[in-house]
Formats: C-alpha cells, sequence, structure tokens
C-alpha cells in the first residue's frame, strides 16, 4: 500500500523565500542589532535538520550579529554581493564578493560582519545545529545556549536569566 508522503521541495529561488518574521532572538536590549538585517532561512525550506542556511542581506551601517564564538557549531559564510567588513580576534579583514570565511567550532575566535559601505551587502551562512551549542559573546554582557528543543536561551554573564 503506498505511504501518502509530504510534498518535498527541490528547488527554490533564494531570494523568493519569505524572510524570518522574527528579526532576532536575542534579549532586549540587544534584539536591535537585527535591524537592519534581513535573514531567509533556506536550510529550512528543504526541511534541513543537521545543518542551516541563511541568506542574509545587511543594509548600509547594519551588522550580522554581536560579535561572537561558537563551543560547537562551526559556521562558514560566502559573500555574494557588496563590501564587509569581517571583524574578529585578529582586527578587521575587507572582504568583497567571492570571498568566503569560516569560524572552527571551540577556536574562540569572536567575528561577526558589519556593512560600512553605502549597498546591501548579500552573504550565505552556513552552520550545523549543535544540540547544547554554547555562544560567548566576549564584548556584551550575554551567553547563550540551544536547549535540546531547539530554542536559544539567553543569560547574563553571571547566569542570571534574562
Amino acid at each position: 500500500m503506498p505511504v501518502d508522503l509530504p510534498q518535498v521541495v527541490r528547488a527554490v529561488r533564494a531570494l523568493d523565500v519569505a524572510p524570518r518574521a522574527r528579526k532576532s532572538s536575542y534579549p532586549a536590549p540587544f534584539d536591535r542589532v537585527a535591524d537592519g538585517r534581513e535573514k531567509r532561512a533556506l536550510g529550512d525550506v528543504f526541511g534541513l535538520a543537521n545543518f542551516g542556511i541563511n541568506l542574509t542581506r545587511l543594509a548600509p551601517g547594519a551588522i550580522s550579529a554581536l560579535r561572537h564564538s561558537h563551543a560547537l557549531q562551526d559556521e562558514f559564510i560566502y559573500l555574494l554581493e557588496g563590501h564587509a567588513v569581517l571583524i574578529t580576534d585578529a582586527g578587521e579583514t575587507p572582504l568583497s564578493p567571492g570571498m568566503c570565511a569560516g569560524f572552527r567550532a571551540g577556536s574562540g575566535d569572536a567575528h561577526q560582519l558589519h556593512n560600512r559601505a553605502s549597498e546591501d551587502v548579500l552573504y550565505l551562512e552556513v552552520g550545523d545545529r549543535s544540540v547544547g551549542e554554547h555562544v560567548v559573546y566576549p564584548d556584551d554582557d550575554l551567553l547563550a545556549q540551544h536547549d535540546s528543543a531547539g530554542q536559544w536561551r539567553f543569560r547574563h554573564k553571571d547566569g542570571t536569566p534574562y
């Protein structure tokens, strides 16, 4: 007897995927970091469970995230359009279309992208979906943990919850 399977999405035009309705999972006042940032969760469209892919647009003056480092997740970015500045513990690196960067889990190297140009920046970001992930934000009073339900839980550095 045939089994009815849900419709499987095979291919989409990335820019046709609706942007995430929720701009940020950060608690206030850190949620304002998402102003000028638009993410399209491409991996979710295909039901990918082991890693995520976002097509992210940064308006002029916007940043990708608070500067952060991952304990368990590898992260990779690939710049498609525009010019951004990659900020890491080692300093600043200008990025142009076709350039990419990777951040190894557990390296402690905090990173973020900043669009200091007058045109939008468009890039792909890829990361795994490690349960139990811990994220450190060295410039802010913030720590994050990805729980078993797939939710981010935020705490102050002294351990008190937001």
